[in-house]
């Protein structure tokens, strides 16, 4: 959320509830959370308050509200190439990373930790990257998740599959690392 906001759009009320922006729609269009159409347009706007209102009569967890941190999370089975990745993520103070070295434990590092990022290491051993991006993409509680694969030596072909099974980018070149950061500010670029 961008700092000293009062008042979000369904896409940036989606990043915070972690749900897709149509379901925000919905409960907007219901009545169940309090807001305004932009004059002349179908845009809706919900004042802050009533979005903390909202979370709050339905238990929903708050923190994502406290913090205008990118929450990212890396998928690497691979301790010097995960550390490498989480150490270049992290130089930025807004941004949260963590890292999971399992399939399994993205899972649940996923539901725990919200991210808004999963950056995922296809050359891990342990990771089934093509099983992590059919589960995110496949609940609807994670659709605004952005999925980035990291390879290296990637031909056209192989980098229209990743798009194809689901992922939201690729990074086939580390060695100029702060192209894996510009793929991930990109990433979570809201565009109104």
């Amino acid at each position: 959320m961008a700092k000293g906001k009062n008042v979000l759009t369904t896409g940036e009320v989606a990043k915070i509830c972690n749900v897709a922006p149509r379901t925000v729609s919905k409960w907007f269009d219901s009545g169940q959370l309090k807001g305004y159409r932009i004059p002349g347009s179908k845009d809706r706007r919900i004042p802050v308050d009533e979005l903390i209102c909202f979370m709050r009569n339905h238990n929903m967890p708050t923190d994502a509200l406290s913090t205008s941190k990118t929450r990212i999370l890396v998928v690497d089975s691979d301790e010097v190439s995960g550390a490498a990745l989480v150490s270049l993520l992290g130089q930025d103070k807004e941004v949260a990373v963590e890292w999971a070295l399992s399939s399994f434990e993205a899972g649940l590092v996923t539901q725990r930790f919200n991210p808004h990022v999963l950056v995922v290491n296809l050359q891990s051993k342990s990771i089934d990257a093509s099983q992590i991006c059919h589960v995110i993409r496949a609940s609807e509680e994670f659709q605004t998740v952005k999925l980035i694969a990291v390879a290296s030596h990637l031909n056209d072909s192989e980098c229209l599959a990743l798009m194809q099974k689901g992922f939201d980018d690729y990074v086939t070149d580390l060695s100029h690392r702060e192209n894996l950061i510009q793929k991930v500010e990109s990433a979570v670029a809201i565009i109104y």
